[in-house]
């Protein structure tokens, strides 16, 4: 098992299928703290763009995994913090794009910094770029997504229309769901309001599948789920969509039936967090969380939270 740095998968994504992560920021660096993020709190939180790695580094991992011709349907930029923070993003697109060109990009983000005409142009060659939104009320967007204090709301809306005027390719955008919070029909209404001026493609609602940052937030039952889409499916001139729980398949990738045997014989001696299992397995954290969430889904493993962050074990 060949380990990355900056790589991690290919994993089998609930919307893109089989995808190669580049991971072009620190752990974890992101301008919000969302209470369902199942890499938990943001500990570095940030809206300042740096070179946090050198490129070459970068490009050298993903020749080194690309001379092998894997069968994928999406490379991705994601990771365990916001990949648009990283001020050579539009160096390493460009490369991607001239020397793998029959190869899909895609970009998951929060869209804070695309308020930055700069950042906007860096991605536009990405075939797909799925960011997310939320709230479209200040209140909403403080309680779910704990932005840094300057942020606001309108500014990441304006941003992600000025990206959709300028951005011919595809646009596929999220929303976590938070019951209570933009469950409610005003929150609702709200993100109608805001999506129809920005026109994504599709709309995808989403909700938590393991522990999240905080413990109160939980997953939606699968009517609350239609009920929202189905009001904002009347509000909006867009599909809307749930998204479909994958199941796990661990035939598509050696790595995920090699990773899903490590997490058996370490968390059935030792439970653990998903940081701990990173460290320890020398495995991008986003790759263990791809397959910590299946597990727990499937009832293979349990979640407990302590003082030091979610813990997991294998229930024998």
């Amino acid at each position: 098992m060949i380990k990355y740095k900056h790589l991690f998968g290919p994993v089998m994504s609930r919307r893109l299928g089989i995808s190669l992560g580049i991971d072009l920021v620190p752990y974890k660096y992101c301008p919000l703290n969302c209470v369902y993020c199942e890499v938990q709190r943001t500990t570095h939180q940030v809206t300042k763009r740096e070179a946090f790695f050198e490129t070459r580094e970068i490009l050298a991992e993903l020749d080194s995994f690309m001379s092998t011709n894997p069968h994928l349907d999406y490379i991705t930029f994601s990771g365990a913090g916001e990949p648009t923070l990283n001020s050579l993003l539009g160096q390493i697109v460009n490369y991607i794009k001239a020397k793998y060109p029959s190869y899909k990009l895609a970009l998951l983000t929060n869209g804070i910094l695309f308020s930055d005409p700069e950042v906007r142009k860096e991605v536009l060659p990405c075939d797909i770029v799925l960011p997310s939104l939320d709230s479209a009320t200040q209140e909403g967007f403080e309680k779910i997504n704990r932005p840094c204090p300057e942020l606001k709301v309108e500014e990441l809306i304006e941003g992600l229309i000025h990206f959709r005027q300028e951005y011919k390719g595809i646009i596929w955008l999220e929303v976590f769901l938070v019951s209570g919070i933009n469950t409610i029909p005003q929150e609702i209404s709200a993100l109608a309001k805001a999506i129809n001026k920005i026109k994504p493609d599709l709309v995808q609602l989403n909700c938590l599948d393991r522990p999240g940052a905080e413990d109160w937030v939980k997953p939606i039952p699968l009517h609350t789920l239609k009920q929202v889409k189905e009001q904002l499916s009347q509000q909006v001139c867009v599909p809307v969509e749930i998204i479909a729980k994958v199941k796990y398949q661990p035939a598509e990738s050696q790595l995920d039936g090699e990773l899903i045997e490590l997490l058996h014989n370490t968390l059935k001696r030792r439970p653990s967090t998903a940081e701990d299992l990173s460290a320890m397995l020398d495995i991008h954290i986003n790759e263990i969380s791809k397959v910590l969430s299946q597990l727990y889904q499937e009832k293979k493993i349990t979640a407990q939270r302590e003082s030091r962050g979610v813990f997991y074990k294998w229930i024998s």
